[in-house]
């Protein structure tokens, strides 16, 4: 009787989904948000977090390591932008690369790199607070006539972004619900209005001042005239 509870209290838990409430970890590529003025230039950084318990991972044995990604960015709107460079930054920026590309195209920019694990172990904390460990900086060159308001929004492709082990054989993606992506985005700010140079209100101190001394003159002179 007591085993027939049992099974009835499990299958009650099952029945109301809580059995399936727990979903399988991921690592998270994210991309940070900033503002700038037209013209200016602004430094993006982009991480990614090793989550433990994924295939991939410093928690994971040799050869199963995250040693190589693929993370492209979309950006929009494109005619807010007049550049956009990718380079390698954070824990990434001293080590070697055996392979690493960085194609761009109208609107797109990625950043493509491949480590040895035996010499350049990309050295992740597994677990680290979002957003994780920075691997990568997006140079932002806006352009002078960007219009103040407009949000450029910094997507990372689902389909192109991904991580893979050193040989290329075990991969985490979007699709196969391994890696979570979080895009950033640009606020275009409105530039300050010109300051008046100190030279120039000096030149209208001294102006307003004889004006004045005018005035003051005159209305002495239409006195003594009285």
């Amino acid at each position: 009787m007591s085993r027939l509870i049992v099974v009835s209290l499990g299958l009650g838990i099952c029945l109301t989904g809580l059995c399936f409430a727990q979903s399988p970890p991921a690592d998270v590529a994210t991309i940070g948000s900033s503002s700038a003025m037209p013209g200016a230039i602004v430094n993006i950084p982009v991480y990614i977090r090793d989550t433990s318990g994924t295939v991939l991972g410093i928690d994971q044995p040799a050869g199963m390591r995250i040693q190589s990604y693929s993370i492209t960015v979309n950006y929009a709107p494109t005619a807010d932008v007049q550049s956009v460079t990718f380079s390698r930054a954070g824990i990434t920026a001293p080590l070697t690369p055996a392979f690493e590309s960085m194609p761009s195209s109208p609107g797109s920019v990625t950043l493509i790199d491949t480590f040895s694990e035996s010499t350049n172990l990309i050295p992740f904390t597994s677990n680290a607070a979002l957003p994780g460990n920075q691997i990568g900086v997006l140079h932002v060159t806006l352009a002078a006539g960007a219009t103040a308001g407009d949000t450029i929004a910094l997507t990372l492709d689902s389909t192109l972004t991904q991580l893979s082990n050193q040989g290329g054989t075990t991969k985490e993606t979007p699709a196969l619900a391994n890696l979570a992506l979080v895009n950033g985005q640009i606020a275009v700010s409105t530039p300050p209005s010109p300051a008046v140079p100190a030279s120039a209100l000096g030149r209208w101190s001294m102006l307003l001042l004889g004006g004045l001394l005018v005035v003051a003159a005159f209305v002495q002179y239409r006195k003594k005239a009285a």
